[in-house]
């Protein structure tokens, strides 16, 4: 004769489960939101389509300073360069910010001037 779990309980066990791996399933979805928003050049109010990660846990907004170049936003030097941490605390290899851009983003109707931060090494 086996002696098992009943199967009342494993259905239990297999629903907790399942609510677990959706649960981070979502956490994950939560930190990588993607949505297309409207970048605008100041010098030239030139505006362009791109998509943008929402929700990064970055305490800042973020361009790769090669991206900047390529689209042919104004890079303005800053007077004090900003360290970058990786989210396990560690300094990032790329170096420091030392520039930034300043443009309008639009998104659904919403529409706001703010600089954003030259990172290397991303695409």
């Amino acid at each position: 004769m086996k002696v098992g779990v009943p199967n009342s309980e494993r259905i239990k066990r297999k629903e907790k489960k399942e609510i677990e791996v959706r649960k981070v399933k979502e956490e994950e979805l939560l930190r990588e939101i993607m949505v297309k928003i409207g970048l605008e050049r100041i010098d030239i109010q030139k505006g362009i389509m791109v998509e943008a990660l929402l929700n990064s846990e970055a305490t800042r907004l973020v361009m790769s300073s090669k991206f900047a170049r390529k689209q042919g936003f104004k890079l303005k030097k800053i007077e004090r360069p900003i360290q970058v941490r990786n989210m396990d605390g560690s300094f990032n290899k790329e170096g420091l910010i030392e520039h930034i851009v300043e443009v309008n983003i639009y998104y659904q109707g919403y529409r706001k001037r703010t600089e954003i931060s030259m990172i290397e090494g991303q695409k």
